[in-house]
């Protein structure tokens, strides 16, 4: 049994009827609960006496260093079974690393820890790492996102890496950690024995200087799947970098996100080679890089190959226009793997959406999920978009946000989801201005159709 509450006051009577229920679940989620210390008194008693509970998420409450000493008592137990935590932004700082350095090194079944968003800071963490280099530990994921890092962790990560070959995914985004660090951090992931599969370092200060020796991480650890370097200024150069690592035989790399990285058309023709040729890679994100109309023509090139295996584009703000819609669409009516395509904040225009949704309506095309959020688009459009959903059932979520569509063009698309053909499932209308009228019947659709989902 599961149990799942989110932004929920507890009230005694609320909590006291909760705790029954934990006492036989197997997952609970409380987050944004206002829980405290005193409730973590109650929740050390559940994890102690249900040996079924796996998995516990307190995101975003005011635990404190008092409830983590709480919580820990009951995760120190011999008859705790849990595997996964989850308490990020829970008001934690470096005096709650000690408590749970000794849960790392007591607890084998402990094979998740999420502690980001709390300002556990470097000292604090060093202490985590010594949990972490205890033989009995046998954490897999780690998430330290958010918590005051600096350059001065990396020795002590380097060392825990070294001595824990089950870690496959760290996270250590939006910490100040700079090139010199990053690049020490790497030397020590290609050393280690670890088959880490999942590195995400995003904002983290990263420059092209390090991208010599991200690239070499990728080339050795044929084990990495995962990479997350946005929101670094890495630039061309520092792409070309990456994708050298990327292109070797060894790297198997899935799952690419390089939003704001300062990238130009000039990084599409790499990014072209790596999309066709690596037929691992199925998700990349480049996210509000100004890669214009030239640099995504070249992606879609890429796209129509045979050995492309892409199924997620993440192009939103990328300074494109309806020049590059024309080359979207012969890529949407060739390539049978892409699912997920992200247009939003680009000035694409009714013409440019006229020529995507000739691509969408291609019998090879299977995309799932179109976001084609603040476009310049108007209800000219609609009755094109109106037309996919109702013959493309493999859509089943659309975001045309931000659009002034007005009247004409929501009805359109309301009179699309009636139609039994449509299978659109979420439709995301945010900021889009229309009648009393109109939302009267978007109500009764949704009250007729109440697996579809309108978030406005």
């Amino acid at each position: 049994m599961e149990l799942d509450i989110q932004c929920e006051e507890m009230s005694p009577s609320r909590w006291a009827e909760l705790l029954t229920t934990m006492k036989s679940c197997k997952s609970i989620r409380l987050d944004d609960c206002n829980l405290s210390s005193s409730n973590c008194e109650d929740l050390s008693s559940v994890i102690n006496t249900n040996p079924d509970l796996t998995e516990l998420k307190l995101n975003n409450n005011e635990l404190g260093d008092a409830g983590i000493e709480y919580l820990c008592k009951g995760l120190l137990m011999p008859s705790c079974s849990l595997q996964k935590l989850w308490l990020q932004n829970c008001n934690l700082t470096s005096a709650s690393c000690e408590t749970l350095r000794s849960v790392l090194s007591a607890q084998p079944s402990l094979t998740e820890l999420h502690v980001g968003d709390n300002r556990l800071g470097t000292a604090g963490v060093k202490v985590l790492c010594q949990g972490l280099m205890n033989p009995s530990c046998k954490l897999q994921k780690l998430q330290l996102e958010y918590c005051e890092l600096t350059a001065d962790i990396v020795e002590a990560l380097n060392a825990a890496l070294q001595s824990k070959p089950t870690l496959k995914e760290l996270s250590l985004s939006n910490n100040t950690l700079g090139d010199t660090a990053v690049k020490q951090l790497c030397r020590g992931l290609v050393e280690a024995s670890c088959n880490l599969e999942l590195l995400h370092l995003e904002n983290c200060g990263i420059t092209s200087d390090s991208c010599q020796d991200i690239s070499a991480v990728l080339s050795n650890k044929s084990s990495l799947m995962d990479l997350s370097v946005g929101d670094n200024k890495i630039g061309d150069s520092g792409l070309a970098l990456l994708c050298q690592g990327m292109m070797h035989p060894n790297c198997k790399i899935q799952k690419l996100w390089l939003w704001d990285c300062d990238l130009t058309s000039a990084s599409c023709k790499d990014l072209s080679r790596l999309i066709s040729t690596k037929e691992t890679l199925t998700e990349i994100s480049l996210i509000d890089n100004n890669l214009r109309d030239s640099g995504l023509e070249m992606l879609c090139q890429a796209l129509k190959d045979p050995k492309s295996k892409l199924q997620e584009l993440w192009v939103r703000e990328c300074g494109l226009t309806t020049a590059c819609c024309k080359a979207v669409s012969s890529a949407l009516s060739t390539n049978k793997h892409l699912k997920v395509l992200h247009m939003g904040e680009n000035k694409l225009g009714d013409a440019g959406v006229e020529l995507l949704c000739e691509g969408l309506l291609h019998p090879n095309c299977n995309i799932q999920s179109l976001w084609l959020g603040n476009c310049d688009l108007t209800a000219a459009c609609c009755a094109s978009l109106a037309t996919v959903m109702t013959t493309k059932q493999c859509l089943t979520e659309l975001d045309l946000s931000y659009n002034p569509l007005d009247d004409e063009g929501i009805r359109k698309i309301c009179e699309a989801l009636r139609n039994p053909s449509c299978n659109v499932q979420q439709l995301i209308l945010y900021d889009i201005l229309w009648s009393s009228e109109v939302d009267d019947e978007l109500k009764a659709l949704e009250d007729s159709k109440p697996e579809v989902k309108i978030i406005s």
